[in-house]
């Protein structure tokens, strides 16, 4: 269970994670991430819990299936809660695929979302040491389109 402290429950607090932050979708689920957020409730005079709410729709399948998904889904963001930073909101939207998948297969998906929102890879970059980044830089040739190797 996600403890009480790291739970979003207000509309405004969805509304500024999904309006304001970032987004990461995956094929089972989309992750919107307000880094650094202030607690506009607080006190102010603390840094808040980072904090996740998670919408799971009727697309995604009957009540049993949802509630499924849900648990599952806060399940593992209880267990990465220590790698998003203090005071960010995270709401975690689950795509209709996500009543079929299995746990792994969403924790896969989940944890390529906040890779990539908390400084992974830039979305359209080529990984330094990659196939086609590396090759190229290297000037290596294609050989299935230069059979002959003249210089272009």
């Amino acid at each position: 269970m996600l403890p009480t402290e790291h739970r979003l429950r207000r509309r405004e607090d969805f509304a500024t994670a999904v309006r304001r932050g970032r987004r990461a979708g995956r094929p089972l689920l989309v992750v919107h991430l307000r880094s650094g957020a202030t607690d506009p409730h607080g006190s102010g005079e603390s840094v808040p819990p980072a904090r996740a709410g998670f919408v799971v729709s009727k697309a995604v399948g009957i009540a049993v299936v949802r509630n499924k998904v849900k648990r599952r889904l806060r399940h593992l963001v209880r267990d990465r809660l220590d790698r998003l930073p203090a005071g960010s909101l995270v709401v975690v939207r689950a795509l209709p695929g996500a009543g079929d998948a299995e746990h792994d297969q969403l924790a896969r998906d989940l944890d390529a979302a906040f890779e990539r929102l908390l400084g992974g890879v830039p979305r359209g970059c080529n990984p330094p040491g990659s196939a086609t980044g590396s090759s190229r830089a290297a000037g290596s040739r294609n050989p299935g389109r230069d059979p002959g190797g003249s210089a272009q």
